[in-house]
C-alpha cells in the first residue's frame, strides 16, 4: 500500500513515507500486531507517558534529526531550533504570520492531507471495510447527528512533520468544546484502510460548533491518535473571532480534524472533491482556500 497525495501547489502526485511505517504496517496489517500489540498501543497510558517524555528538557536532542529526516522548513517557525525548551515545544511550534497567509473564502483549518465528501454517506463508499460510519456514533449525539445528516464532511489528516496548530476556517462565534473519551488508535492510512469507523468513533475526540452569519453552523472536531499526549484548546468560547484565529494544538503524534459544513452554504473546491473521488488526498496548508 503506497500513500499517495496531490501536492496542490505543484499539481504533482507524491508518495508519503510516514515515520514508523514498518511498525504501523505490522500493527494494522499483520495478525500478530493486531492481536498482541494493538491493544497496548491504543491505551491512554502509553500516549500520555510518551507525551510526558516529549515534555522533558532532554528531549530537545531529538529535534534536529526530526527536522532533517522529515525536511521540515524550520525557517517558518517563530523560534530557532536551539530556542525550543522540549521536543513538544518544537512539535506544536508557532509559525511566523507570513508563513500562512489567510485566503479569501472558506479555508483549511490546518496543514495536512485532505479528503472531502459532498455527502456524509459517501464516506462509507470510500472506506468500505468495517462497520458503517454514522454521525450519531462519531458525535455521540443523536439530535446533532440528525441536523447534519446531509452535511458535507472534510477529513484533514496531520502527519508528524506537519504544523500542529489548527485554526478557525471562517469568522464566527464558537461554542464550548464537547469532549468525548476514547482510545488512541493511529490515524495513518494503514489504520483507516482497515476500519475507518473504528478509528474515528472509538478515538478520543472533541468538537465545537462555529456559528457564522452567512455559512451556517460549522462543526470542528479534533481527533486524537496514538502518541498524541493531548489536545489543547486555545480559543475563548462564545466570543466572536476572525477567520484564521487559533483554535488549539496537538502534542506529539499524528492527528486529524473533522469538519462538517452545510453543503448548501459552502461549496468545496472541485479539485479536492475530484481527488477524493479518485481515492487520493490533497495536501493543503492552513489558511489556504478550500471552498466558497
Amino acid at each position: 500500500m503506497q500513500i499517495k497525495f496531490i501536492n496542490r501547489q505543484t499539481g504533482e502526485t507524491q508518495i508519503e513515507t510516514p515515520p514508523g511505517e514498518g511498525f504501523l504496517k505490522m500493527l494494522y496489517n499483520n495478525p500478530f500486531g493486531k492481536l498482541a500489540l494493538l491493544p497496548l498501543v491504543k491505551r491512554k497510558f502509553l500516549s500520555e507517558w510518551y507525551g510526558r517524555k516529549m515534555d522533558k528538557p532532554s528531549s530537545v536532542s531529538k529535534i534536529q534529526k526530526f527536522v532533517d529526516d522529515l525536511n521540515i522548513d524550520i525557517n517558518e517557525a517563530e523560534k530557532k531550533v536551539n530556542d525550543f525548551t522540549s521536543f513538544n515545544d518544537f512539535f506544536y511550534r508557532k509559525l511566523k504570520p507570513e508563513a500562512r497567509p489567510i485566503n479569501e473564502g472558506f479555508v483549511s483549518p490546518g496543514d495536512g492531507k485532505l479528503l472531502a465528501f459532498e455527502n456524509v454517506a459517501d464516506v462509507h463508499n470510500f472506506f468500505i471495510k468495517g462497520r458503517k460510519f454514522t454521525l450519531e456514533e462519531f458525535l455521540a449525539n443523536k439530535e446533532l447527528a440528525q441536523t447534519y445528516k446531509n452535511a458535507s464532511l472534510l477529513i484533514l489528516r496531520l502527519a508528524p512533520n506537519d504544523y500542529h496548530r489548527y485554526h478557525f476556517p471562517y469568522q464566527g462565534t464558537p461554542s464550548e468544546m464537547v469532549k468525548i473519551k476514547g482510545d488512541y488508535l493511529s490515524v495513518s492510512p494503514y489504520a483507516l484502510a482497515g476500519n475507518f469507523t473504528k478509528v474515528f468513533c472509538e478515538n478520543k475526540r472533541e468538537y465545537c460548533i462555529l456559528e457564522t452569519n452567512d455559512k451556517g453552523n460549522i462543526i470542528l472536531a479534533p481527533v486524537g491518535a496514538t502518541m498524541v499526549g493531548s489536545i489543547i484548546e486555545t480559543y475563548t468560547a462564545n466570543q466572536p473571532l476572525n477567520k484564521g484565529d487559533e483554535m488549539g494544538y496537538f502534542a506529539f503524534g499524528g492527528s486529524t480534524i473533522v469538519v462538517l459544513i452545510d453543503k448548501d452554504k459552502i461549496k468545496i473546491d472541485e479539485d479536492i472533491l475530484n481527488n477524493t473521488k479518485n481515492r487520493i488526498e490533497t495536501f493543503v496548508k492552513m489558511g489556504e482556500k478550500i471552498g466558497n
